[in-house]
C-alpha cells in the first residue's frame, strides 16, 4: 500500500479520536507512524497535526472553554516540564513508561468501577497545581499530557463539549512551544511539511466527525468512554514500549 495511504489512515483515526475525546492522538499516531517513518519525522508530524486540530476546535468552540482553568493548568504545567525533562534524561524509559501505563489503567478501572463521589464545585488551586504539574511533567518526559487533565475535568464534572474545548485551549500553546523546539532542532523538514499538508485532506473531515461524536456523548456516560479510552492508551503505551525494547 502507498505510504500516503498509511499516513491518511493513521491521521484520520488519530484525529477522530482526539476530536471526540479531546486528547490521546499522539499515543495513537506516533507508534503507528513510526512503523513506516523515522521517529524524527513521526513526532514533529504528529505535533503539526495536533496544532491544527487544537486551533480548529478552539476557533469553533471558544465559547465552551473554561479559560480560568486553562491559564492555571498551563502555568503549572510549565513548572512541571523541567521535572519531566529530568525524567527523560535520567530516568529509565522502559520502567517509567510501563509503570505509567499500569497506573493509567489501574486508575481508570478504579474510576469506572469504584464509588468515588469526590468532585469540585469550583476551580481549586491545589488540584489545578497537581494535575497541571503532572501534565507538564508527563508531557515533558514522554508527550503524555492528557491523563492528569482528564482527572481534573472529571473532578470538575465538565460535560463533553466543555471538556473537549478546554483541553484544546491547553494543548494549543503547549504544542506550539513544542513545535518551536523541533524547528530549533531542525526536525521540521520539507518532508515533514509535505506529509502534513497531504494529511490535511483527511484531518479536517476527521475533526468534524469527532465533533459530531462528541456531541452525542452526554452527562457522566462521557467519562465512561474517556476512561475506557485511557485504558486503551495505557495498553498502547505498555505494548509499544515492550515492542520497542525487543526491536
Amino acid at each position: 500500500m502507498d505510504l500516503y495511504v498509511y499516513i491518511f489512515l493513521i491521521a484520520f483515526i488519530a484525529t477522530v479520536f482526539r476530536s471526540t475525546f479531546g486528547f490521546g492522538e499522539a499515543l495513537i499516531a506516533v507508534p503507528l507512524l513510526s512503523l513506516f517513518l523515522s521517529i524524527e519525522i513521526a513526532v514533529p508530524l504528529t505535533v503539526l497535526m495536533s496544532i491544527i486540530v487544537a486551533l480548529t476546535i478552539v476557533i469553533q468552540d471558544r465559547k465552551q472553554i473554561y479559560f480560568s482553568s486553562v491559564k492555571w493548568l498551563v502555568f503549572f504545567a510549565a513548572l512541571g516540564i523541567p521535572f519531566g525533562l529530568l525524567i527523560l534524561f535520567y530516568g529509565n524509559e522502559f520502567y517509567v513508561k510501563i509503570a505509567l501505563g499500569i497506573l493509567i489503567i489501574l486508575y481508570s478501572l478504579y474510576t469506572l468501577f469504584g464509588k468515588n463521589t469526590f468532585y469540585l464545585k469550583t476551580d481549586n488551586k491545589f488540584w489545578l497545581f497537581i494535575c497541571g504539574f503532572l501534565s507538564g511533567a508527563f508531557g515533558g518526559a514522554y508527550g503524555i499530557n492528557g491523563p492528569p487533565l482528564v482527572v481534573y475535568g472529571n473532578m470538575r464534572r465538565w460535560d463533553a463539549q466543555y471538556f473537549r474545548a478546554t483541553l484544546q485551549a491547553y494543548f494549543l500553546p503547549a504544542n506550539l512551544l513544542g513545535l518551536l523546539g523541533y524547528i530549533y532542532k531542525g526536525m521540521v523538514t520539507a518532508l515533514v511539511v509535505e506529509y502534513f499538508l497531504y494529511s490535511l485532506i483527511v484531518i479536517f473531515p476527521a475533526i468534524f466527525l469527532g465533533r459530531y461524536f462528541n456531541k452525542k456523548l452526554k452527562g457522566r456516560s462521557f467519562y465512561k468512554y474517556v476512561y475506557s479510552a485511557l485504558i486503551l492508551i495505557g495498553l498502547i503505551l505498555i505494548v509499544s514500549t515492550v515492542v520497542k525494547s525487543i526491536l
